[in-house]
């Protein structure tokens, strides 16, 4: 579309330019456009269409006007030409440039083209001042935008300073830096101030970054909008700053077809599950302007602690949005989100040491080496074996649906290499890793935490074939949800039979604690608890049977029932439109009884019956040549599908679901993005503001619309004031 731009415009300057430089560095007045072209899709923006080409060009008004006839030879200038003019003084520069802004204003009151006319009329309006103004305002929006991007905190040094000593934080040296590499604008506003103060008051850093972030999450959201359906997404709570934040990502198909998953901010974490349901909704309709009416999936990662909250949340919202379908989200297995949902405090526990042990380990090659050959030893008359748990100790094997199974199997590995890195008096361990190494083996050796690893184990068996499909193919996870019955059955035989189960169990523990040389006994808490209570004779089996095993398993049972509801089991039956779904079953399906729930979600819903007859006859009787798409994704770009609305309409809808995992991992990049910046600040570094901007570094930001927003809502912090705010870290002298 640029390369067409430039061919209407008669640019034969700018036929050379890529597509990209194009777009990023030139501008075209809108006045060249026929209206037709043009549409309002916010109040705070002007959008073209599509399709949109100029069209509307008087190239012979010039003719007339010897000051436009000067700006077209300046326009075609040479490259030795152009080089000349650049090496001119600073000030000749300037002089010249206001002088063809006003020649040029001037020609546009005498040359009328259609649509021109009101923006004329603001250019006229805008005096030296303003536009002086509104260019400073840029060039601090251009900083804090390279900052978010590049991750670069806005405070510079945290050390504490000897007093009278002045240091720049990071945006006021980027911004002197900016004066030096010669930016006249802000030169000249700030040439005759004191050198201990600073340019940009905190406050205000803090509102041009928050405008920033909105302007940067509407190009986001005006996507979502025009996708109309979504899903919302939660990751596990992070802090920011000593602040714990509830990162939040939207699911939507954009108009290429493509599922997108897109972060969009942190919520601000409250306490209290109601409260934070309100606040929860509150931001995403009102602060974000989503529409929850087109809501149809939402999803919360949480970490362990937090899923009693975050469940009332989805409840709240499933009661004023029952088309929201509360589901599992395809980044997390199922195991592994299970067992973080227990509310049991020594599953908690153990939860986070395993983390810990994995984190240490990572961290550390040559303890990762010591693992490796301690493994060896170990696993020598079965290395198959051994070599299958070195390579799952190099993955973030904590996110496997085996988890528990792995953990049991290294178990005597760690605790071995732990001790012997702990009790190493050498220097070949730093006090760091030793020190850890001798609290981690200490907290494996606990008998609380070897029970309490096998039981999940144990329980979670059942669910890990169930669970390890819905992260498979669009056929794994359709024919899943048909076997959700067979698990639930299988964890009620378990619970009417707990006694005998909980005893294999325990046995189990009492085994693998014998070869780790750990005493079988019940926790402290327990026992000092009941040390005034002389009848009490709680053996440590049932102990951990009423204590672990019966909640564990009664947990389980009802998160299943709860996260894949009626609802949420009759969209997936709805999978059996992907072709290969259909033709394992023999062609032979009925979608229309489980697609009544989005019955208003389709373009004709009158017509959706005989429509799907025609898809699944389309299919059914294909060349031999063709191959059946196994994918919502592959039947979304199919060429033809535009000739099924209802069922393009249902499968967009089903793409969203958060169960449904995202096909092109180019397109899953919020999430991976938002690990990284996590990974890569320190948790005092942090901001909310500027991880969004770095996250979607690569979203298009329209710094004209930032300015004209930050004039609107502070216009009385747009005219320049000579008194500015001393450094906190210096007094301002009168030599100065």
């Amino acid at each position: 579309r640029c390369q067409r731009w430039v061919e209407n415009c008669r640019r034969a300057d700018l036929e050379d330019k890529t597509p990209d430089q194009l777009n990023k560095h030139y501008r075209l007045c809108a006045k060249h456009f026929e209206t037709s072209m043009i549409c309002k899709s916010s109040p705070y923006r002007t959008v073209l269409r599509d399709n949109a080409v100029p069209t509307i060009f008087d190239l012979t008004s010039h003719l007339n006007n010897p000051h436009s006839r000067h700006r077209k030879r300046i326009k075609e200038l040479s490259e030795d030409e152009i080089r000349t003019l650049k090496q001119q003084k600073i000030e000749a520069f300037e002089r010249e440039q206001a002088t063809q802004e006003l020649n040029e204003s001037n020609e546009q009151n005498t040359v009328s083209e259609e649509g021109g006319e009101q923006q004329e009329e603001e250019a006229v309006s805008l005096t030296l001042e303003e536009r002086e103004n509104k260019d400073y305002l840029k060039s601090l929006f251009e900083i804090l935008i390279l900052m978010g991007k590049q991750n670069i905190p806005l405070d510079g040094r945290n050390e504490e300073l000897p007093e009278g000593i002045f240091t720049s934080d990071n945006f006021q040296a980027l911004l002197e830096y900016r004066i030096n590499a010669g930016d006249e604008v802000l030169r000249k506003r700030f040439e005759m101030t004191a050198v201990n103060l600073e340019y940009c008051p905190k406050t205000q850093q803090k509102q041009m970054l928050e405008i920033c972030e909105n302007c940067i999450r509407e190009e986001t959201l005006r996507e979502v909008r025009d996708s109309h359906f979504f899903s919302i997404v939660t990751d596990e709570v992070v802090d920011i700053a000593g602040e714990e934040h509830l990162p939040v990502l939207v699911r939507f198909v954009d108009e290429s077809h493509n599922l997108r998953e897109e972060f969009i901010g942190f919520l601000p974490y409250e306490a209290d599950p109601e409260i934070l349901a309100v606040k929860f909704h509150t931001t995403v309709t009102e602060k974000w302007g989503l529409n929850m009416e087109y809501c149809r999936g939402q999803a919360y990662i949480v970490s362990s602690g937090f899923a009693s909250k975050m469940k009332v949340v989805a409840t709240r919202l499933l009661e004023k949005y029952p088309q929201a379908v509360y589901t599992l989200c395809s980044s997390c297995a199922l195991n592994v989100w299970l067992a973080k949902s227990v509310p049991v405090v020594g599953v908690s526990i153990a939860l986070g040491t395993i983390e810990e042990v994995c984190c240490l380990f990572h961290q550390s090659p040559q303890l990762l080496v010591e693992l490796d050959n301690t493994i060896s030893v170990l696993f020598q008359n079965n290395e198959d074996k051994g070599n299958e748990l070195k390579e799952i100790l190099r993955s973030q094997w904590t996110g496997r649906h085996d988890t528990f199974e792995v953990l049991v199997d290294l178990m005597q590995a760690l605790v071995l290499c732990l001790d012997a890195v702990g009790n190493d008096s050498s220097v070949r361990w730093n006090n760091f890793i030793a020190g850890r190494a001798f609290v981690l083996s200490s907290a494996l050796t606990d008998f609380d935490f070897i029970v309490t690893i096998v039981i999940l184990k144990n329980v979670l068996s059942f669910t890990r074939a169930f669970g390890k499909n819905l992260q498979g193919q669009t056929s794994d996870v359709f024919f899943a949800a048909s076997s959700l019955t067979a698990v639930l059955h299988s964890l009620n035989e378990v619970m009417e039979n707990i006694e005998v189960y909980h005893e294999f169990w325990f046995e189990e523990a009492t085994n693998l604690a014998a070869r780790l040389d750990v005493q079988i006994k019940l926790p402290g808490k327990f026992r000092r608890g009941q040390q005034g209570n002389l009848n009490s004779e709680v053996t440590s089996e049932n102990y951990y049977k009423e204590i672990l095993s019966v909640p564990t398993v009664e947990h389980i049972i009802q998160e299943l029932k709860d996260i894949f509801s009626e609802q949420h089991l009759k969209a997936l039956k709805c999978l059996s439109l992907v072709p290969s779904v259909m033709g394992q079953l023999k062609f032979n399906t009925s979608e229309e009884h489980h697609a009544d729930m989005y019955k208003n979600d389709l373009p004709n819903p009158d017509t959706l019956s005989a429509e799907l007859h025609c898809w699944r006859i389309k299919w059914k009787h294909r060349g031999k040549d063709i191959e059946l798409p196994t994918t919502i994704y592959e039947a979304l770009h199919l060429p033809d599908i535009r000739f099924f609305p209802n069922v393009y309409a249902l499968l967009k809808v089903l793409c969203i679901l958060p169960v449904m995992k995202v096909e092109n991992e180019k397109y899953e990049m919020g999430r991976k993005r938002l690990k990284a910046y996590l990974k890569n600040t320190l948790t005092e570094q942090r901001s909310s503001n500027l991880a969004l901007l770095n996250i979607n570094f690569d979203t298009k930001h329209d710094l004209d619309l930032m300015v004209d927003t930050y004039i609107k809502l502070y216009p009385d912090k747009v005219e320049f004031q000579e008194e500015l705010i001393p450094s906190n870290n210096s007094e301002v002298t009168e030599d100065a």
